[in-house]
């Protein structure tokens, strides 16, 4: 029984104690003792109360991890108080990017020390005496700001650093992060769902008061050496320009880079170009990190490419919007404007707040009356006036929507978007059924009148129908008849572009008929070629992947009417390659090397926004046709020069 060895030789026994540590659950330090007769162990590990064996180190001990660490669970007010406290000067260490704020451990360790008596060693004993010794001093062991700070954090405020970053016409909830590498380093904000598709590119470049001065001495340092050396020391550089950038345009207003680019230019003298900033230089916790959230506040996608979240959960967001959006039937007498309410998603404070429908337009004439209905289907302008944007109140945020007629087949009805081009392309092809119900006599007529038309049917037959052709015609006809900008927001408008378009709408779509052709000739001519020539098989292959992209089923809808102009040149300039092929193969081979990079490029940003097109980079899309026609058939001749160095130039200020 080696228990009896403890009793009957405890004065042989040598003992050692290991491992003296705070324990959480105890509220004490504790030991492990370890017990030897003659070399052999009695018993190991035993827990005892290191306090009582050294109270000066268990005090040590226990005031280090329980208070300085927090690990002590405890209600005293003292220890909420510094924790906070603690974490406000955290939170300037990390608007202010400095490690070096907020005191070591070993001052506030010091601080303990001195206020805390030195026969308090465990939890108990300093619950009992704080009790006590707070009545008279409710602020005991309250340690303030000034002491946890190592010196003054200036210019660490709330202007310069908000809690709330305006985006999408909604508060959004800032965090800051000083944490190299990690995702959310810098400014993260937090976006409802219903808010993405509204936030600009151009705010998020802005970023916050604070932050402004290291963005601008970034992206001037990114600039090449002759402006640059002219700006030296850079530091001075940036915060003179980004206290002048906050007072014209002012902070948040416009292009940042377009702002910062007049303000070197001015500063250097030198014509400084866009293409000079180096966006891809400027660090990455210079960009505003976005997370996007649902109505519980649960991520749904995060990252600092604003169009990629856009791409991956615009229709989600478009869908929470809408919900919010839900017109109702609301008559309005003049000369007031009509308030629609709408049932929306619930939100904080005000989740008994009705979401709210307002037109935001100038007061309309006497006469003017808007009336329409979510549910409601339209033959005729019989709604009133359509407002160009309508204000969406949510509780006290405020979001903008843009009302679009939507094609119903046999009529239309009304809904409201989150985004100008979603609503544009959708009221477009609403309004378009409009004018056709208007012209259902002229449309019949034309169905059986247009020229050469099954002679042009024919041709389009290995991409469509007959009746899909037809359809096609017929929508562009009516575009260019009736659908000039600016389009109609009126009744009376509507009546007098339709008296306008009626006259010509048989030449318009004669004219559309007679393009069509023309392109399909060419199409079957190309079509025979890549048969043909199955000598070339990598041209074949590239040729027929560009042949696909400029002539879908619906090309004629798809394609600009400018554009239009152009495809049969596009499709002569693939036949003349395939002619020129055999002559010279490898320099079909160089020249495709050349343009395969840049096309990539646009295929890969093309697909990472899911099909959706922007101005300009609908224009390079184009000028890399244009490129082609330079590369394999120069005898066409291009309408404008262009060279790989032009359109590398075009995808630079495309990715600004």
């Amino acid at each position: 029984e080696p228990q009896w060895l403890e009793e009957v030789g405890a004065h042989l026994l040598r003992k050692q104690l290991l491992d003296p540590h705070w324990e959480k659950k105890a509220g004490k330090v504790v030991a492990l003792e370890r017990a030897t007769l003659y070399g052999i162990v009695v018993y190991n590990n035993r827990r005892v109360d290191f306090d009582k064996i050294d109270p000066a180190t268990a005090r040590d001990i226990f005031i280090r991890p329980a208070l300085v660490g927090d690990e002590w669970e405890s209600n005293l007010p003292f220890l909420a108080a510094n924790r906070k406290m603690v974490r406000q000067v955290e939170d300037l260490e990390h608007k202010s990017r400095r490690q070096d704020v907020l005191v070591d451990d070993e001052l506030i360790y010091a601080y303990y020390d001195a206020h805390i008596p030195n026969d308090v060693v465990n939890a108990h004993q300093l619950e009992k005496w704080y009790r006590s010794a707070s009545k008279g001093d409710p602020k005991l062991l309250h340690i303030s700001k000034e002491e946890l700070m190592r010196h003054e954090a200036a210019g660490i405020t709330t202007d310069q650093f908000p809690k709330t970053v305006r985006l999408g016409g909604v508060d959004c909830r800032a965090t800051y992060l000083h944490a190299p590498g990690d995702a959310r380093d810098g400014l993260t904000v937090d976006v409802p769902l219903f808010a993405l598709n509204q936030v600009s590119e151009e705010r998020t470049e802005w970023l916050v008061p604070g932050m402004l001065k290291d963005k601008v001495q970034a992206l001037l340092k990114s600039l090449p050496q002759r402006p640059r050396s002219r700006l030296v020391p850079l530091p001075d550089s940036a915060a003179r320009m980004a206290e002048g950038l906050q007072q014209t345009p002012g902070f948040a207003q416009g292009d940042l880079l377009a702002a910062l680019l007049k303000a070197v230019r001015e500063a250097t003298g030198l014509d400084v170009k866009p293409t000079d900033f180096k966006a891809d230089m400027v660090p990455a916790h210079l960009r505003m990190h976005l997370r996007v959230v649902d109505e519980h506040g649960r991520q749904l996608g995060a990252g600092r490419n604003l169009a990629a979240l856009k791409a991956e959960l615009g229709s989600q967001a478009r869908g929470a919007f809408q919900a919010l959006a839900v017109l109702k039937t609301r008559v309005a007498p003049a000369p007031s404007l009509p308030t629609s309410s709408g049932k929306g998603a619930r939100e904080g404070k005000n989740e008994h707040a009705p979401s709210s429908v307002t037109p935001a337009q100038a007061t309309p004439s006497p006469d003017a009356t808007t009336s329409f209905s979510e549910d409601a289907r339209y033959t005729a302008w019989t709604f009133g006036e359509l407002p160009e944007i309508m204000e969406i109140h949510r509780g006290r945020q405020t979001l903008i929507g843009f009302p679009a007629l939507i094609d119903e087949g046999n009529a239309v009805r009304i809904e409201v978007f989150d985004e100008p081009a979603i609503a544009a392309a959708k009221h477009r092809t609403g309004l378009r059924r409009l004018f056709a119900l208007q012209v259902k006599d002229a449309l019949k007529y034309l169905d059986k009148n247009l020229p050469d038309f099954q002679k042009t049917a024919a041709a389009y037959m290995p991409l469509g129908t007959a009746e899909e052709l037809r359809q096609h015609i017929v929508a562009v006809a009516i575009d260019r008849a009736f659908l000039a900008d600016p389009l109609p927001t009126t009744a009376d408008a509507f009546a007098q572009r339709l008296q306008d378009g009626r006259a010509r709408l048989m030449l318009i779509a004669q004219e559309v008929t007679r393009q069509a052709a023309a392109v399909l000739t060419e199409y079957a001519a190309t079509h025979r070629k890549l048969k043909d020539s199955k000598f070339a098989p990598d041209a074949v292959a590239d040729a027929s992947a560009q042949l696909q992209r400029l002539l879908p089923r619906d090309f004629l809808q798809h394609t600009p009417w400018p554009q239009l102009q152009h495809l049969p040149r596009y499709l002569k300039a693939i036949v003349l390659r395939l002619d020129k092929y055999r002559a010279d193969p490898a320099r079909d081979a160089a020249r495709l090397a050349e343009l395969k990079p840049l096309e990539q490029r646009y295929l890969r940003l093309l697909a990472e926004r899911k099909g959706q097109q922007d101005a300009r980079l609908e224009e390079f899309r184009w000028l890399l046709e244009e490129l082609r026609v330079s590369f394999f058939a120069q005898e066409l001749r291009t309408p404008q020069p262009v060279s790989v160095k032009r359109l590398e130039k075009a995808w630079q200020q495309l990715l600004q």
